[in-house]
């Protein structure tokens, strides 16, 4: 795992566990304790920041985003992703492919039953790609993306991993001046991503 909160490299299964683990170990340090229902921030690790309470999701861009940074371009809108940084819909956390089609384990396309997806003739449509979100958006944008730093919050009663886009960049998707955020080494955010933990907060 990148040091100072960084996206893991690991396959699907060990990054959700090292981000849930993170995130729980964040909690335990009381991250996401409750003072009167009030926000609150915690002094610390740069990683972690302020708790954004249950119910108050969408006042801001996506819950736990409060900045003008955008979105990363996404097949189905809000920038859901799994521990890989590949696309998931946001509504159900299901692996969508880069047409916005739900997908089952072997990236075929399905339907919302999650059967295979079929033509007029009834032969099962071909694969589309699926491309990690923050790839795709240095791809579309010209620039060559990477993966440093995250921050956390408490989201639907669950912890939400909130993940930058970095990038050497000089303005942000939006066209706004690109800001350091959690990126390191010069580089700065282009776009916002995020993971969903099942660490209950």
């Amino acid at each position: 795992m990148r040091r100072r909160g960084g996206a893991s490299r690991d396959g699907a299964g060990a990054g959700g566990r090292i981000a849930d683990s993170v995130a729980a170990s964040s909690s335990r340090r009381g991250f996401l304790a409750k003072v009167g229902g009030a926000v609150m921030g915690l002094a610390g690790a740069r990683t972690v920041g302020a708790l954004v309470a249950p119910g108050e999701a969408e006042a801001y861009h996506f819950c736990g985003h409060i900045y003008t940074t955008d979105s990363c371009p996404h097949p189905t809108g809000l920038p859901r992703i799994d521990a890989k940084g590949f696309p998931l819909k946001a509504a159900d956390g299901r692996p969508v492919d880069d047409l916005g089609r739900y997908v089952d384990a072997q990236g075929d396309p399905v339907g919302d039953d999650g059967r295979p997806l079929v033509d007029a003739d009834g032969a099962p449509l071909p694969k589309a790609s699926r491309t990690r979100v923050c790839t795709a958006a240095g791809a579309a944008h010209g620039f060559k993306p990477q993966i440093d730093g995250a921050w956390y919050r408490c989201c639907g009663g669950h912890v939400r991993k909130l993940v930058d886009c970095c990038g050497y960049v000089r303005n942000r998707i939006n066209g706004d001046g690109a800001l350091t955020g959690y990126c390191y080494h010069g580089r700065k955010v282009f776009c916002v991503t995020y993971y969903d933990t099942r660490v209950k907060c």
